[in-house]
């Protein structure tokens, strides 16, 4: 038998019992649809968030205290980067100014910007209206000219100006504007500082993967008197000391200029001394290439739900084609009587349940991928076509068929011609 004349005989006898095939088709549809679901969905948020932290980051060298797990080669990667204020549970105060400062003299480096939370800061006061805010000590480097709203940034060392997030300044029932008065409320007294700017944000540390998103900014002037501090070991005189400070690196010195940081780090640097817990170098491909590989765990481990829609749908086209081969016993019989060798059953019943599990994927690509799209918008994420699930989609419905027919195949093979013919 021609492998023309299988298929379309397989074919007519799908088009014999048009609604059975279709109900089969349907536990494949739903599974191969899960699956495109979940990894466009995934798939799109993951260049979402990447692309995002690329487009603010991609010359950036992060620099923390202690280890924080961003490093994609360590075994207990994958937890997540901890939020700024939870920085106590994993490090202490250890870049020094002197740190700073030897920093900003490494080849490479364009610029240093500290992060510093003042926790005596407990709210800013606007009239006679308090609100809890956390106030972070920083450099005018932390603010490009892209994230200014309004107004600018700080002085470097100045005091009396504060810069305010979009977020921090809409929490008033009088919306803070530049050149507003506002008091900085702390455990020990209170200052007032005029708003000379409103951002969207600040660039650099761990703020990037969120945080919190009603800050106040001020310049480190404030953090010598409030913020953390320890003695210098290469000064030796009390400094303030920051948990974290972001690098901006030359675009094409990333690598080198990171690997520059790390062995200052472990060679002649203050938080050597300090801290036992030593510090994390992670530039931003290293910390992309982290969440990357996060996000794609995420991804496989939630598409391995339609895998269980999917083992359904074969089954389901196992036991279609078994009812097939017990129904169409006496034309089996026939088609051996004519001389149809084994393999030509076989490969009958193998192409008519390869037809099931394609159609499946024929419907259930487009129809996941309708719904994630659908899901895409909804989170206002930019959708993205995971062209490598598609491939793995439409191979899975293949492979499926092929499986799921393996053994009524077999067993439409063996069929004896002659109790065949005798079938009732």
């Amino acid at each position: 038998m021609r492998a023309r004349d299988g298929i379309r005989i397989a074919m007519r006898a799908l088009e014999g019992h048009r609604l059975r095939s279709a109900l089969t088709v349907v536990g494949i549809v739903i599974g191969i649809g899960t699956v495109i679901i979940f990894a466009s969905f995934g798939t799109s948020v993951q260049t979402d968030v990447v692309g995002e932290f690329e487009d603010t980051a991609a010359s950036e060298i992060l620099v923390v205290t202690g280890d924080v797990g961003l490093d994609p080669d360590d075994e207990g990667f994958g937890g997540g980067p901890p939020s700024p204020g939870n920085l106590d549970s994993f490090a202490l105060p250890g870049l020094t100014t002197h740190d700073l400062e030897q920093l900003e003299t490494i080849d490479g480096v364009e610029s240093v910007i500290p992060r510093g939370d003042i926790d005596a800061a407990t709210a800013l006061r606007y009239g006679n209206q308090s609100e809890p805010q956390n106030v972070v000590a920083t450099s005018p480097s932390a603010f490009p000219g892209e994230n200014i709203v309004s107004g600018r940034s700080f002085e470097q060392g100045a005091s009396g100006e504060i810069v305010l997030s979009e977020q921090a300044a809409a929490v008033f029932d009088r919306n803070v504007s530049v050149g507003d008065n506002i008091t900085i409320e702390f455990r020990e007294g209170e200052e007032t500082a005029t708003v000379v700017g409103i951002v969207t944000r600040a660039r650099g540390g761990l703020n990037l993967f969120g945080g919190f998103s009603t800050e106040a900014y001020v310049s480190t002037e404030y953090y010598r008197e409030y913020g953390d501090s320890v003695e210098s070991p290469s000064e030796g005189v009390k400094q303030a000391a920051y948990r974290q400070a972001t690098l901006v690196a030359e675009p094409d010195q990333v690598t080198d200029t990171s690997s520059a940081v790390d062995t200052y780090f472990q060679t002649e640097s203050d938080a050597a001394r300090v801290l036992d817990e030593g510090v994390t170098v992670q530039s931003a491909a290293d910390i992309v290439d982290g969440i990357e590989e996060v996000l794609g765990d995420i991804i496989r481990l939630v598409s391995g739900i339609g895998l269980l829609a999917l083992l359904v749908g074969a089954f389901g086209i196992a036991n279609i084609m078994l009812v097939s081969v017990t129904e169409r016993t006496k034309e089996i019989g026939i088609m051996k009587a004519n001389g149809a060798q084994n393999r030509s059953v076989m490969g009958l019943f193998l192409a008519e349940s390869v037809m099931l599990g394609l159609a499946g994927a024929i419907v259930g690509i487009p129809a996941g991928l309708a719904v994630g799209y659908a899901a895409s918008a909804y989170a206002e994420v930019g959708f993205t076509v995971p062209y490598d699930w598609i491939l793995v989609a439409t191979l899975m419905g293949i492979a499926t068929g092929v499986v799921s027919g393996l053994y009524p195949a077999w067993r439409a093979a063996r069929v004896d011609p002659i109790d065949a013919l005798r079938y009732e």
